[in-house]
Formats: C-alpha cells, structure tokens, sequence
C-alpha cells in the first residue's frame, strides 16, 4: 500500500516540518502543556484520518493552524473550568521574561489578540494570510496587531 502523501510530503514529514507550528498555536491558546499536547496530538491525528488534498505546503500549514486553533476552541469549550496559567505562579512552567523569547508576554495579552500577534511575529505570516486563516477581515487583524502590540508594550513596561 502506498504511503500517503500531503502536500508532497509524508505523514512523519509534515509532522516533523509543522510540529512546532502547531505545539506553539496549542500553548499560545491552551496556556497548559499538558492539555496543549492533547490538542496537538488530536491535530495531528486529524491530518493522517482525513487525508485531505492540499495545493502546496503553505495550504498543509494553514490548515493545520486552523484545526489546531478548532480543537483548542473545542478543548476549551469543553472543560471551562480550567485553572488559568497566572493563578498558580510558583508551581506552573514559567517563561522567563529575561530571554529574547516573546512567548511569556504572549501569554499574557487577550486571546483576540494573542493569536494575531502569535500568527505574525512567530509564524512571520502576512496580515492577508492571517485574515485567510483566522477567517477574519483585514482590516480587522491590522487593528488587533495595533491593540496588541499596545498590549505588549504595557507588558514590556516602556516603548
């Protein structure tokens, strides 16, 4: 039997390629590892039991955003009564605000703005591309980069 391909690429591939992609959209969301892992294997499990035709790598990548941001949609409807990330400081995984990584003010910006933000600065999409993805208007994810990039500088505490 032959091994499916998607995008060119093989199942162990893809995950190989995107895994980090789609880990980084499930903690940016979930703001949980252990229940983000959840989502990224269900993410994952979805690609190899639908099999779906893509044109080209970038349509592989984008859909699997999207599925990933459902299932983290899905995840979080599902148990509302999670314990968010900031109420158990001492006993959680902490980002370190001293590194050149983002991911620790990240988490702490709205959602709204958390994926935007995630979507441009991380995964270095354009503004159309994330509008494409996050079934948005333009207009709107130009004003959710505004507002969270304000969001970021009260984070960062200056300019």
């Amino acid at each position: 039997m032959p091994e499916k391909l998607f995008a060119g690429l093989t199942y162990n591939q893809a995950v190989q390629k995107y895994s980090h992609t789609v880990a980084g959209v499930c903690v940016m969301r979930i703001q949980n590892y252990a229940d983000a892992e959840d989502c990224y294997q269900n993410v994952f499990m979805k690609l190899f039991a639908q099999s779906p035709q893509f044109s080209d790598e970038d349509h592989l990548k984008a859909w699997l955003i999207r599925v990933a941001i459902n299932e983290c949609k899905l995840f979080l409807r599902d148990n509302r009564r999670m314990i968010p990330l900031d109420s158990l400081k001492g006993r959680a995984i902490q980002f370190s605000e001293d590194s050149g990584d983002m991911s620790w003010a990240l988490l702490k910006t709205p959602q709204k703005y958390r994926d935007v933000l995630y979507l441009y600065y991380i995964e270095q999409y354009r503004v159309k591309e994330i509008a494409e993805i996050l079934k948005l208007n333009e207009n709107t994810v130009k004003t959710r980069l505004k507002r969270g990039r304000e969001a970021l500088k009260k984070i960062y505490g200056g300019d």
